[in-house]
């Protein structure tokens, strides 16, 4: 029975950890350590549950069944499964993060030296396509490619920035603003929404499986296994940068005090602490990380979708990475604006999803426990994401005194709700309906 070396099985986890450290992972925690000043570990203990420990436990629910959204999500039907999983693909693919990894890497690394500039941006997107493109023709090496070669590159960047947060802080915490003054905890885990771990880890599961098959493993058992390991090695691996970055940024309030976004708070923290090579520091740095991120959903989406679709996997690889092209020249804050209200409905959705797929074996059927936690879900992330749209207007008045709404969970209490009656139901119901795998 074949197995993977040693070396492999941190190749694995390595690629793991450089597939999950993209645009969001680098952008979100410093501001989120700036706004929240001596809040600030409370509110990072509320960002890494969403950013590390949902994507870990993902990882894992998926390697269970294979690797697929398709398997997971079986028990809601096909057609449900289906729309959720497009959606999934979709918002990490060609609509939102893979476009953000090039406009990221773009506004952190380049536009300080070339200026905002739309042709410069469609230049750079353009190479920075390109590359993606031909990497990701070919999946079956990125074991190679990603996991001996682009994520130790990655790897030693994170951890120069990291070390120096803590050995070089730009100065002394700032007043937090009001949101985490009321709920850090909460806001948090909001923020930690806008990484896009989650999805990006119910999207990465078949690159990691595939990863562990390109080496000949074809044991359930040892592919499960593996693919558990290198999700506890991605885990650790981003809750370090996750901390570094936190750090960084609640140290940088006198230099960056005014800062709206995680992009202009590491630009002025490595150039106060590396000067004039900061930049070109920094623009290595966004570019990698992004870069890998990108081959990564560009692969998984070309793959989910090429099993749909009357189209190959390599053309499928060129259509999205010429879509992804341009939509990233829509610019990073248009790209945010968007994103947030998509984001905020789907998530709901997928953390049950993930959270009951661990919990099948407690009832008769996984459907009538699933399906109505899971439609609750959504309507109630509907709600939150039209509120964060800016849209409340349209909702009922009863819509703004939920439970946590404040906070962004307003489908938290509901869906609780729902799985007691759920679950009181199929007690009644008895006899399963269904096979559970």
């Amino acid at each position: 029975m074949k197995v993977l070396k040693g070396q492999d099985i941190l190749a694995l986890g390595f690629m793991t950890f450089a597939l999950f450290v993209g645009a969001g992972n680098i952008i979100f925690p410093p501001i989120v350590g700036l706004q929240s000043g001596p809040y600030v570990w409370m509110a990072a203990l509320g960002f890494l549950v969403t950013a590390v420990g949902l994507p870990v436990v993902t990882v894992i629910a998926l390697a269970k069944v294979g690797g697929g959204m398709d398997e997971l999500s079986s028990p809601i039907g096909k057609v449900a499964g289906g729309l959720l999983a497009a959606a999934a693909y979709l918002a990490v693919g060609p609509l939102f993060a893979t476009p953000r990894t090039a406009t990221v890497s773009f506004e952190v690394g380049v536009a300080p030296l070339t200026g905002e500039s739309p042709t410069a941006l469609f230049i750079y997107s353009l190479v920075y396509f390109l590359v993606v493109l031909a990497v990701s023709m070919y999946p079956g090496k990125l074991l190679d490619t990603v996991g001996r070669f682009l994520a130790p590159l990655k790897i030693i960047a994170l951890a120069v920035l990291g070390i120096a947060a803590f050995a070089l802080p730009a100065g002394t915490l700032g007043e937090a603003q009001p949101a985490y003054v009321a709920a850090p905890f909460s806001q948090g885990f909001i923020q930690g929404y806008l990484t896009m771990d989650t999805l990006g880890a119910l999207v990465f599961g078949i690159v990691i499986v595939n990863a562990i098959r390109s080496r000949g493993v074809d044991s359930p058992r040892l592919i499960t296994r593996y693919a558990v390991i290198a999700g506890l090695i991605a885990g650790v691996g981003l809750t370090l940068v996750y901390i570094s970055l936190f750090r960084l940024g609640a140290g940088s309030h006198d230099i960056a005090a005014t800062a709206t976004n995680g992009a202009v708070v590491l630009h002025a923290y490595v150039q106060h602490t590396f000067g004039s090579l900061g930049s070109g520091f920094l623009a290595v740095l966004i570019a990698l990380a992004c870069l890998v991120t990108a081959v990564g959903l560009t692969c998984a989406c070309a793959e989910y979708f090429s099993r749909l679709l009357p189209l190959s996997y390599r053309a499928l690889v060129v259509l999205l990475a010429g879509f992804s092209l341009l939509v990233s020249n829509l610019g990073l804050t248009k790209l945010i604006m968007f994103s947030v209200p998509v984001l905020t409905a789907i998530y709901p959705p997928c953390i049950v999803l993930v959270g009951l797929s661990f919990c099948k074996g407690m009832w008769h059927s996984q459907t009538r426990i699933m399906a109505p936690v899971m439609a609750v879900s959504l309507v109630f992330g509907v709600i939150d994401a039209l509120k964060g749209a800016g849209l409340e207007h349209w909702l009922p008045a009863w819509a703004e005194h939920l439970p946590l709404s404040e906070q962004g969970l307003a489908w938290l209490v509901p869906c609780v709700a729902t799985l007691v009656v759920a679950v009181v139901c199929d007690r009644m119901l008895g006899k399963p309906r269904e096979v559970t795998a």
